[in-house]
Protein backbone atom coordinates (compact mmCIF):
# COMPACT_ATOMS: atom_id res chain seq x y z
CA UNK A 1 0.00 0.00 0.00
CA UNK A 2 2.84 2.39 0.83
CA UNK A 3 4.54 1.64 -2.48
CA UNK A 4 1.30 2.15 -4.41
CA UNK A 5 0.70 5.48 -2.66
CA UNK A 6 4.21 6.65 -3.53
CA UNK A 7 3.70 5.72 -7.18
CA UNK A 8 0.39 7.57 -7.25
CA UNK A 9 1.99 10.74 -5.86
CA UNK A 10 4.70 10.60 -8.50
CA UNK A 11 2.13 10.17 -11.30
CA UNK A 12 0.09 13.15 -10.09
CA UNK A 13 3.17 15.39 -10.41
CA UNK A 14 3.73 14.48 -14.07
CA UNK A 15 1.80 16.06 -17.02
CA UNK A 16 -0.77 13.71 -18.52
CA UNK A 17 -0.15 14.78 -22.13
CA UNK A 18 3.48 13.81 -22.54
CA UNK A 19 4.66 10.55 -24.10
CA UNK A 20 6.74 7.81 -22.48
CA UNK A 21 9.97 8.97 -20.83
CA UNK A 22 12.85 7.41 -18.99
CA UNK A 23 11.02 8.16 -15.73
CA UNK A 24 8.10 6.04 -16.97
CA UNK A 25 10.51 3.21 -17.67
CA UNK A 26 12.01 3.53 -14.21
CA UNK A 27 8.59 3.46 -12.57
CA UNK A 28 7.66 0.38 -14.60
CA UNK A 29 10.85 -1.28 -13.39
CA UNK A 30 9.93 -0.34 -9.80
CA UNK A 31 6.49 -1.89 -10.26
CA UNK A 32 8.07 -5.11 -11.52
CA UNK A 33 10.48 -5.25 -8.59
CA UNK A 34 7.79 -4.55 -6.02
CA UNK A 35 5.51 -7.16 -7.60
CA UNK A 36 8.36 -9.68 -7.64
CA UNK A 37 9.16 -8.89 -4.04
CA UNK A 38 5.54 -9.30 -2.98
CA UNK A 39 5.45 -12.78 -4.54
CA UNK A 40 8.78 -13.72 -2.96
CA UNK A 41 10.56 -14.24 -6.28
CA UNK A 42 13.18 -11.54 -5.70
CA UNK A 43 14.32 -8.77 -8.01
CA UNK A 44 13.92 -9.55 -11.72
CA UNK A 45 17.50 -8.39 -12.21
CA UNK A 46 18.87 -10.69 -9.53
CA UNK A 47 17.52 -14.23 -9.96
CA UNK A 48 18.03 -16.49 -7.01
CA UNK A 49 18.01 -13.75 -4.37
CA UNK A 50 15.55 -13.70 -1.48
CA UNK A 51 13.32 -10.87 -0.33
CA UNK A 52 13.16 -9.89 3.33
CA UNK A 53 10.39 -11.93 4.97
CA UNK A 54 7.75 -10.20 7.01
CA UNK A 55 8.66 -10.77 10.68
CA UNK A 56 6.24 -13.03 12.50
CA UNK A 57 5.12 -12.92 16.07
CA UNK A 58 6.66 -16.02 17.59
CA UNK A 59 3.93 -18.39 18.70
CA UNK A 60 1.38 -17.02 16.22
CA UNK A 61 2.60 -19.25 13.36
CA UNK A 62 4.53 -22.46 12.84
CA UNK A 63 8.16 -21.30 12.59
CA UNK A 64 10.70 -23.09 10.40
CA UNK A 65 12.91 -23.37 13.51
CA UNK A 66 11.99 -22.41 17.08
CA UNK A 67 15.05 -20.17 17.51
CA UNK A 68 18.75 -19.95 16.77
CA UNK A 69 20.25 -22.56 19.10
CA UNK A 70 23.77 -23.40 20.24
CA UNK A 71 25.56 -26.37 21.82
CA UNK A 72 27.90 -26.06 24.80
CA UNK A 73 31.15 -27.93 24.00
CA UNK A 74 31.69 -28.76 27.68
CA UNK A 75 28.27 -30.14 28.63
CA UNK A 76 26.54 -30.80 25.31
CA UNK A 77 23.55 -28.73 26.46
CA UNK A 78 21.40 -26.97 23.85
CA UNK A 79 21.20 -23.22 24.54
CA UNK A 80 19.45 -20.12 23.29
CA UNK A 81 21.59 -17.09 22.46
CA UNK A 82 20.92 -15.36 25.77
CA UNK A 83 21.84 -18.50 27.76
CA UNK A 84 25.31 -19.10 26.30
CA UNK A 85 27.57 -16.93 28.44
CA UNK A 86 26.09 -17.83 31.82
CA UNK A 87 25.99 -21.55 31.03
CA UNK A 88 29.60 -21.70 29.81
CA UNK A 89 30.80 -19.70 32.82
CA UNK A 90 29.08 -22.13 35.18
CA UNK A 91 30.44 -25.15 33.28
CA UNK A 92 34.02 -23.83 33.49
CA UNK A 93 33.72 -23.14 37.22
CA UNK A 94 32.40 -26.67 37.79
CA UNK A 95 35.40 -28.04 35.86
CA UNK A 96 37.74 -26.81 38.63
CA UNK A 97 36.75 -29.80 40.78
CA UNK A 98 38.10 -32.29 38.21
CA UNK A 99 40.90 -30.46 36.35
CA UNK A 100 41.90 -27.13 37.92
CA UNK A 101 44.69 -26.47 35.41
CA UNK A 102 42.44 -26.87 32.37
CA UNK A 103 39.65 -24.93 34.08
CA UNK A 104 41.92 -21.99 34.94
CA UNK A 105 43.22 -21.89 31.35
CA UNK A 106 39.65 -21.89 30.01
CA UNK A 107 38.79 -19.11 32.45
CA UNK A 108 41.72 -16.95 31.32
CA UNK A 109 40.86 -17.29 27.63
CA UNK A 110 37.06 -17.14 27.96
CA UNK A 111 36.23 -14.71 30.77
CA UNK A 112 38.55 -11.94 29.55
CA UNK A 113 37.21 -10.31 26.39
CA UNK A 114 40.21 -8.18 25.40
CA UNK A 115 42.17 -10.62 23.23
CA UNK A 116 45.27 -8.41 23.04
CA UNK A 117 45.42 -8.13 26.82
CA UNK A 118 44.95 -11.90 27.17
CA UNK A 119 47.80 -12.60 24.74
CA UNK A 120 50.13 -10.24 26.60
CA UNK A 121 49.28 -11.85 29.94
CA UNK A 122 49.61 -15.40 28.62
CA UNK A 123 52.96 -14.63 26.99
CA UNK A 124 54.22 -13.15 30.28
CA UNK A 125 53.17 -16.25 32.25
CA UNK A 126 54.90 -18.41 29.64
CA UNK A 127 58.06 -16.36 30.13
CA UNK A 128 57.95 -16.98 33.90
CA UNK A 129 57.65 -20.75 33.29
CA UNK A 130 60.41 -20.70 30.65
CA UNK A 131 62.80 -19.06 33.10
CA UNK A 132 62.16 -21.84 35.61
CA UNK A 133 62.68 -24.52 32.96
CA UNK A 134 65.85 -22.95 31.52
CA UNK A 135 67.40 -22.03 34.90
CA UNK A 136 66.38 -24.82 37.31
CA UNK A 137 69.13 -23.93 39.79
CA UNK A 138 68.24 -20.23 40.03
CA UNK A 139 66.02 -19.68 43.06
CA UNK A 140 65.03 -16.17 41.96
CA UNK A 141 63.05 -17.55 39.00
CA UNK A 142 60.95 -19.74 41.30
CA UNK A 143 59.57 -16.66 43.06
CA UNK A 144 57.17 -14.13 41.55
CA UNK A 145 56.59 -10.86 43.36
CA UNK A 146 52.85 -10.05 43.25
CA UNK A 147 53.40 -6.30 43.53
CA UNK A 148 55.82 -6.33 40.62
CA UNK A 149 54.73 -3.75 38.04
CA UNK A 150 54.76 -6.25 35.16
CA UNK A 151 52.72 -8.76 37.17
CA UNK A 152 50.16 -6.13 38.19
CA UNK A 153 49.74 -4.63 34.71
CA UNK A 154 49.74 -7.82 32.64
CA UNK A 155 48.59 -10.68 34.87
CA UNK A 156 46.75 -9.52 37.96
CA UNK A 157 44.15 -7.76 35.82
CA UNK A 158 43.05 -11.01 34.14
CA UNK A 159 40.46 -13.42 35.56
CA UNK A 160 41.80 -16.93 36.09
CA UNK A 161 45.52 -16.17 36.35
CA UNK A 162 45.76 -16.65 40.11
CA UNK A 163 43.90 -19.95 39.83
CA UNK A 164 46.39 -21.04 37.15
CA UNK A 165 49.47 -20.30 39.24
CA UNK A 166 48.03 -22.20 42.19
CA UNK A 167 46.90 -25.13 39.99
CA UNK A 168 50.38 -25.64 38.48
CA UNK A 169 52.09 -25.67 41.87
CA UNK A 170 52.74 -22.12 43.07
CA UNK A 171 51.93 -21.18 46.63
CA UNK A 172 51.24 -17.70 47.92
CA UNK A 173 53.81 -16.84 50.59
CA UNK A 174 54.62 -13.65 52.53
CA UNK A 175 58.37 -13.00 52.55
CA UNK A 176 60.64 -10.29 53.88
CA UNK A 177 62.47 -8.24 51.27
CA UNK A 178 66.06 -6.99 51.82
CA UNK A 179 66.33 -3.24 52.31
CA UNK A 180 62.58 -2.95 52.73
CA UNK A 181 60.62 -2.38 55.92
CA UNK A 182 57.59 -4.59 55.43
CA UNK A 183 57.18 -8.09 53.92
CA UNK A 184 55.57 -8.73 50.52
CA UNK A 185 53.52 -11.47 48.90
CA UNK A 186 55.13 -13.85 46.40
CA UNK A 187 54.14 -16.87 44.41
CA UNK A 188 56.73 -19.53 45.22
CA UNK A 189 56.95 -22.79 43.28
CA UNK A 190 56.42 -25.77 45.57
CA UNK A 191 59.02 -28.51 45.90
CA UNK A 192 56.62 -31.05 44.37
CA UNK A 193 56.26 -28.89 41.26
CA UNK A 194 60.02 -28.32 41.09
CA UNK A 195 60.49 -32.09 40.97
CA UNK A 196 58.36 -32.34 37.81
CA UNK A 197 59.64 -29.62 35.46
CA UNK A 198 58.21 -31.41 32.43
CA UNK A 199 54.71 -30.87 33.82
CA UNK A 200 55.29 -27.10 33.90
CA UNK A 201 56.35 -27.25 30.26
CA UNK A 202 53.16 -29.14 29.38
CA UNK A 203 51.01 -26.60 31.23
CA UNK A 204 52.77 -23.75 29.40
CA UNK A 205 52.08 -25.37 26.01
CA UNK A 206 48.47 -25.94 27.00
CA UNK A 207 48.09 -22.31 28.07
CA UNK A 208 49.57 -20.92 24.86
CA UNK A 209 47.50 -23.16 22.57
CA UNK A 210 44.13 -22.61 24.24
CA UNK A 211 41.21 -20.74 22.69
CA UNK A 212 38.10 -19.19 24.26
CA UNK A 213 35.30 -21.67 24.97
CA UNK A 214 32.44 -20.76 22.66
CA UNK A 215 29.10 -22.43 22.12
CA UNK A 216 28.84 -23.87 18.61
CA UNK A 217 25.92 -23.16 16.32
CA UNK A 218 23.37 -25.98 16.36
CA UNK A 219 22.60 -26.85 12.73
CA UNK A 220 19.21 -28.17 13.88
CA UNK A 221 19.28 -30.65 11.01
CA UNK A 222 15.83 -31.78 9.89
CA UNK A 223 14.55 -33.81 6.94
CA UNK A 224 11.17 -33.18 5.35
CA UNK A 225 9.06 -35.05 2.84
CA UNK A 226 8.53 -33.43 -0.59
CA UNK A 227 6.35 -30.35 -0.10
CA UNK A 228 5.01 -27.39 -2.13
CA UNK A 229 5.91 -25.26 0.93
CA UNK A 230 9.64 -25.85 0.42
CA UNK A 231 10.38 -22.21 -0.48
CA UNK A 232 8.30 -20.71 2.35
CA UNK A 233 10.26 -19.69 5.44
CA UNK A 234 8.84 -18.23 8.65
CA UNK A 235 11.84 -17.29 10.77
CA UNK A 236 12.13 -16.27 14.44
CA UNK A 237 13.36 -12.76 15.21
CA UNK A 238 16.85 -13.81 16.32
CA UNK A 239 17.77 -14.59 12.70
CA UNK A 240 18.07 -10.84 12.17
CA UNK A 241 20.32 -8.11 13.49
CA UNK A 242 17.23 -5.88 13.44
CA UNK A 243 14.51 -5.92 16.05
CA UNK A 244 11.02 -6.95 14.97
CA UNK A 245 9.92 -3.30 14.93
CA UNK A 246 12.95 -2.28 12.86
CA UNK A 247 12.19 -5.08 10.45
CA UNK A 248 8.59 -3.87 10.06
CA UNK A 249 9.91 -0.39 9.39
CA UNK A 250 12.18 -1.85 6.71
CA UNK A 251 9.12 -3.31 5.04
CA UNK A 252 7.29 0.02 5.16
CA UNK A 253 10.31 1.79 3.70
CA UNK A 254 10.15 -0.39 0.60
CA UNK A 255 8.17 2.40 -0.98
CA UNK A 256 11.38 4.44 -0.96
CA UNK A 257 12.54 2.20 -3.78
CA UNK A 258 10.57 4.46 -6.10
CA UNK A 259 12.60 7.51 -5.13
CA UNK A 260 15.89 5.64 -5.11
CA UNK A 261 15.39 4.03 -8.48
CA UNK A 262 14.26 7.37 -9.93
CA UNK A 263 17.77 8.70 -9.27
CA UNK A 264 20.88 8.04 -11.29
CA UNK A 265 23.08 6.11 -8.86
CA UNK A 266 26.72 5.25 -9.24
CA UNK A 267 28.04 1.72 -8.89
CA UNK A 268 29.73 2.79 -5.65
CA UNK A 269 26.35 3.84 -4.24
CA UNK A 270 24.84 0.49 -5.21
CA UNK A 271 27.77 -1.40 -3.67
CA UNK A 272 27.42 0.54 -0.42
CA UNK A 273 23.72 -0.29 -0.19
CA UNK A 274 24.55 -3.92 -0.90
CA UNK A 275 27.02 -3.99 2.00
CA UNK A 276 24.37 -2.59 4.33
CA UNK A 277 22.05 -5.39 3.25
CA UNK A 278 24.68 -8.03 4.03
CA UNK A 279 25.09 -6.79 7.61
CA UNK A 280 21.39 -7.16 8.41
CA UNK A 281 21.62 -10.89 8.86
CA UNK A 282 23.66 -12.95 11.31
CA UNK A 283 22.18 -16.36 10.49
CA UNK A 284 20.51 -18.06 7.58
CA UNK A 285 18.25 -21.09 7.22
CA UNK A 286 18.92 -23.25 4.17
CA UNK A 287 16.89 -26.05 2.64
CA UNK A 288 18.33 -28.40 0.05
CA UNK A 289 15.91 -30.16 -2.29
CA UNK A 290 17.23 -33.63 -3.08
CA UNK A 291 16.63 -35.60 -6.32
CA UNK A 292 13.78 -37.56 -4.67
CA UNK A 293 12.09 -34.32 -3.57
CA UNK A 294 12.96 -34.65 0.12
CA UNK A 295 14.29 -31.55 1.88
CA UNK A 296 17.36 -31.28 4.09
CA UNK A 297 17.32 -28.21 6.39
CA UNK A 298 20.07 -26.60 8.48
CA UNK A 299 21.03 -23.33 10.20
CA UNK A 300 24.25 -21.48 9.31
CA UNK A 301 26.04 -18.25 10.10
CA UNK A 302 25.45 -15.74 7.32
CA UNK A 303 29.22 -15.32 6.95
CA UNK A 304 30.01 -19.03 6.75
CA UNK A 305 31.53 -20.27 3.52
CA UNK A 306 29.81 -22.39 0.90
CA UNK A 307 32.18 -25.21 1.83
CA UNK A 308 30.33 -25.53 5.16
CA UNK A 309 27.05 -26.16 3.33
CA UNK A 310 28.64 -28.82 1.13
CA UNK A 311 30.10 -30.50 4.22
CA UNK A 312 26.69 -30.40 5.95
CA UNK A 313 25.01 -32.04 2.94
CA UNK A 314 27.69 -34.72 2.56
CA UNK A 315 27.32 -35.70 6.21
CA UNK A 316 23.69 -36.59 5.49
CA UNK A 317 24.30 -38.56 2.27
CA UNK A 318 24.30 -42.34 2.06
CA UNK A 319 26.99 -42.12 -0.65
CA UNK A 320 28.98 -39.25 0.80
CA UNK A 321 31.99 -39.94 -1.43
CA UNK A 322 30.21 -39.08 -4.68
CA UNK A 323 30.81 -35.59 -6.18
CA UNK A 324 27.72 -33.40 -5.98
CA UNK A 325 26.56 -29.91 -6.89
CA UNK A 326 24.29 -27.30 -5.28
CA UNK A 327 22.24 -24.89 -7.37
CA UNK A 328 20.63 -21.62 -6.26
CA UNK A 329 17.00 -20.90 -7.09
CA UNK A 330 18.02 -19.08 -10.25
CA UNK A 331 19.77 -22.21 -11.54
CA UNK A 332 23.37 -21.02 -11.11
CA UNK A 333 25.84 -23.51 -9.67
CA UNK A 334 27.22 -22.66 -6.22
CA UNK A 335 30.91 -23.46 -6.36
CA UNK A 336 32.52 -24.98 -3.29
CA UNK A 337 34.67 -21.87 -2.90
CA UNK A 338 36.26 -21.07 0.46
CA UNK A 339 36.36 -17.38 -0.45
CA UNK A 340 32.59 -16.94 -0.86
CA UNK A 341 30.32 -16.39 2.14
CA UNK A 342 26.62 -17.25 2.14
CA UNK A 343 25.54 -13.63 2.48
CA UNK A 344 27.75 -12.67 -0.46
CA UNK A 345 25.85 -15.24 -2.55
CA UNK A 346 22.48 -13.78 -1.53
CA UNK A 347 21.59 -16.86 0.53
CA UNK A 348 20.23 -14.87 3.49
CA UNK A 349 18.14 -14.90 5.62
CA UNK A 350 16.86 -18.11 3.99
CA UNK A 351 17.14 -19.94 0.69
CA UNK A 352 16.07 -23.08 -1.12
CA UNK A 353 18.88 -24.88 -2.94
CA UNK A 354 18.76 -27.81 -5.35
CA UNK A 355 21.04 -30.83 -5.04
CA UNK A 356 22.32 -32.90 -7.95
CA UNK A 357 24.99 -35.50 -8.45
CA UNK A 358 27.93 -34.63 -10.67
CA UNK A 359 26.54 -35.38 -14.16
CA UNK A 360 29.68 -36.99 -15.58
CA UNK A 361 30.19 -39.28 -12.58
CA UNK A 362 26.51 -40.22 -12.55
CA UNK A 363 26.65 -41.21 -16.23
CA UNK A 364 29.65 -43.42 -15.57
CA UNK A 365 27.83 -45.10 -12.68
CA UNK A 366 24.71 -45.67 -14.77
CA UNK A 367 26.81 -47.26 -17.47
CA UNK A 368 28.35 -49.55 -14.85
CA UNK A 369 24.95 -50.34 -13.31
CA UNK A 370 25.89 -48.78 -9.99
CA UNK A 371 23.56 -45.76 -9.87
CA UNK A 372 22.90 -44.65 -6.26
CA UNK A 373 19.43 -45.73 -5.16
CA UNK A 374 19.34 -44.11 -1.71
CA UNK A 375 20.11 -40.41 -1.12
CA UNK A 376 20.04 -39.92 2.64
CA UNK A 377 21.39 -42.10 5.42
CA UNK A 378 18.77 -44.55 6.75
CA UNK A 379 18.76 -43.04 10.26
CA UNK A 380 17.77 -39.66 8.85
CA UNK A 381 14.92 -41.15 6.84
CA UNK A 382 13.56 -42.68 10.03
CA UNK A 383 13.15 -39.15 11.45
CA UNK A 384 11.59 -37.59 8.33
CA UNK A 385 8.86 -35.00 8.98
CA UNK A 386 6.02 -33.32 7.16
CA UNK A 387 6.71 -29.66 6.38
CA UNK A 388 3.91 -27.45 7.68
Amino acid sequence: MAAAAALARLEQKQPRTRGPTSQDAIRNQVRKELRAEATGSGSPDAPGTNSVPEPREEGSIQLAVPAVLFICPLTGATLRKDQREAHIREAILEHFSTDPVAASIMKIHTFNKDRDRVKLGVDTIAKYLDNIHLHPEEEKYRKIKLQNKVFQERINCLEGTHEFFEAVGFQKVTLSVPDQEGPEEFYVLSEAAQARPQRLEQHKTQLLAAEPVRATLDRQRRVFRPSPLASQFDLPGDFFNLTAEELRREQRLRSDAVARLSMLRTQAMRDKEGQRELRKYTYTLLRVRLPDGCLLQGTFYARERLAAVYAFVREALHSDWLPCELLASGGQKLLEDESLALNECGLVPSALLTFSWDAAVLEDMKAAGAEPTSILKPELLLAIEKLS
